[in-house]
């Protein structure tokens, strides 16, 4: 198994950050603008992303699995790209020198694949655009996101 890992700290309290990952109007503000669904455990999210003329690029499904408030946001991918089906996405939350740590984690991919490079990254923007959102009100959700590479 191959995991994506990183770790950011946000200049703001902890339940700030909590909130940006657990609302449909905080994961609108530095994922995708187009969120829908049941934030509550259990409930599916369902995030998808298109360029900025409007076409579909793709999309997913995420079954929330875990919500330790102010701690920990689990979600399983149950549709969506081959390689995201059965992965685990993990924010661990904690409180440091005045700042929320954010220890994310994209676990449990089959196999080290181009997609996984790809999305290594595009976590990586994506949690830059966390930390903008949460401390200064204004992320880079897509389709206004950072662009990588040929696939965005």
């Amino acid at each position: 198994m191959v995991d994506i890992l990183h770790r950011i700290g946000i200049k703001a309290p902890v339940a700030q950050v909590y909130s940006a990952l657990t609302t449909l109007e905080g994961l609108a503000h530095w994922w995708t603008e187009e969120v829908t669904g049941d934030t509550r455990v259990g409930g599916e999210i369902e995030f998808r992303f298109r360029t900025k003329s409007g076409e579909l690029l793709g999309g997913m499904v995420m079954e929330v699995q875990e919500l330790g408030e102010n701690k920990e946001v689990r979600w399983r991918c149950v549709e969506g790209p081959a390689e995201w089906i059965g992965t685990d996405i993990t924010f661990q939350l904690s409180e440091q020198d005045n700042q929320t740590i954010v220890l994310f984690g994209h676990r449990n991919w089959r196999e080290a694949v181009e997609a996984t490079y790809h999305c290594s990254m595009k976590w990586a923007t994506f949690l830059l655009s966390l930390r903008e959102y949460v401390e200064k009100g204004t992320g880079k959700p897509s389709p206004n996101d950072l662009k990588i590479d040929n696939w965005n």
